[in-house]
């Protein structure tokens, strides 16, 4: 994993990171019970639901992690006078957005 440099606060807010922290521990059990269901031949559509549970929470922590980004390294970035920092912001946020939207 690379480390980046963080333009904005030391910390995700509180309530953010719990909450992104919840959906992804949900999302990774969600996983273990998917992998157990498949391996065990469960219904197709039953595995199907779990697995659009598991797309909904890592969605919404994708959503909390954007809110908190854009609060806090992007806002920051943008009130610089670092022209290049700036614009390696933008091409990031466009880059996460089409990746989301794919």
């Amino acid at each position: 994993m690379t480390v980046r440099p963080f333009y904005g606060q030391n910390k995700m807010a509180t309530n953010n990171k719990e909450k992104a922290l919840i959906n992804f521990k949900k999302a990774q059990s969600l996983l273990g019970k998917m992998v157990k269901m498949t391996e065990s031949n469960v219904y197709c559509m039953d595995i199907m639901q779990q697995n659009l549970a598991v797309i909904g929470l890592l969605r919404s922590a994708h959503e909390m992690l954007m809110e908190n980004h854009l609060n806090s390294c992007f806002k920051n970035a943008m009130a610089s006078k670092n022209e290049k920092k700036k614009k390696e912001m933008t091409e990031e946020i466009l880059k996460v957005t089409k990746l989301f939207n794919k």
